[in-house]
Order: C-alpha cells, then structure tokens, then sequence
C-alpha cells in the first residue's frame, strides 16, 4: 500500500476487518475479471474483432486490451475502482481512504491516458456498468471498432504524408505532447579541471 494510503488509516493499517470481508477484499484480481474483462473479449470474439493482446505489458498503463497495428489502447474501467458518477460510491466504513484511493486511482487514470495520446496511441476507457445489457455491449463493440478504423485510416494517412515530406518530425502530435527540451548552454571548460 502507498505511504499516502497509509496516512489515511489509523495506525496505517486496516483494523478490526472481518474474516469474511478480508476473504472477500483479498479475492479481488485486477486481471481476468469476469464482470469486465471476460465480457469485452467474449463480445470482441463474437463480433469478429481480431488483431488484438491482452495486457500487453510493453505499453504505458497495461492496457486491458490493445491492437498494436492501430495503435489503439482500450481499458475496462471498474465503477467502484475508478470513481464512476452514475454508480460508483465511496463506503462509509474509512471513507477517508477510499476516497483517496479512487482519486489517486482516476489521476493515473488521466497520466496514462495522456502519455499514451501523446506518443501517437489512441486510448478508449469502457465503464463497467457499460457491459451489463447487450445492447450497450453492442454500442461498445461499435464504438471500438470506429476507434480502430479511424486510427487506422489516420496512421495511414500519416505514412503517406511522412513519405511524400510534407511532414514534421513529431508528426500529428501537439504543442503540449512535445518532449520538453532543455535550453542550450554554452560549454565553459574549467581551466583547472583536465
């Protein structure tokens, strides 16, 4: 646990925690869920979508599912974990620390998200609660496979401008994704030092 977690605790650990509420916290796995997770891939599955890894652990964030040709990270988003406003709620029982974890959880949220879109990968966040009815997997599975046709159109776009020179070196990236450049200094040599 983070030591900012900690301060929220008293005495920095969980105390007075039922054996059955400890089993139940304890069984709680960030991969392979089945509410989300499993969900999605069979849905991907039956819809036809291929070209994509699970947690491909090479990209910032590992996202739960990501199609290296298209550049597209997609992550499944627990309401609980990640704040949802529609369902997510913060428990009464160490309120305090609760809240700061899915704070902490939805600020690396927003870090991953943006890293990722400034190195060139599209990134698509799928709530929990979005997975529930089939209708609105449907609309997840369209909206996945609009993000994938329209990357894929873009990097290839992006190619074809990069060979014919018509582009700059950081391509289709912004001002505010620009690595961050230190200004140049002139070396002075020590006269003392050889």
């Amino acid at each position: 646990m983070e030591r900012y977690l900690k301060l929220k605790l008293p005495g920095g650990k969980f105390v007075n925690v039922s054996v059955s509420r400890s089993r139940t916290m304890s069984a709680i796995r960030g991969k392979n869920t089945r509410s989300t997770e499993r969900t999605l891939r069979m849905a991907l599955t039956r819809a036809g979508i291929k070209g994509w890894r699970l947690h491909a652990n090479e990209i910032i964030g590992n996202p739960d599912i990501y199609f290296p040709k298209c550049r597209l990270a997609v992550f499944v988003d627990g309401c609980f974990w990640h704040g949802c406003t529609l369902c997510g709620h913060i428990p009464r029982t160490r309120g305090l620390f609760w809240a700061a974890k899915i704070r902490r959880n939805r600020q690396r949220d927003r870090r991953t998200s943006q890293k990722l879109q400034c190195g060139g990968t599209k990134v698509l966040r799928i709530w929990e609660h979005s997975l529930r009815s089939k209708r609105e997997r449907d609309a997840v599975i369209r909206s996945v496979k609009n993000a994938q046709a329209n990357t894929c159109q873009k990097r290839l776009a992006k190619r074809r401008n990069t060979a014919d020179g018509r582009h700059d070196s950081y391509g289709s990236m912004t001002r505010s994704c620009m690595p961050a450049r230190a200004p140049m200094q002139a070396r002075v040599r020590n006269p003392a030092r050889k």
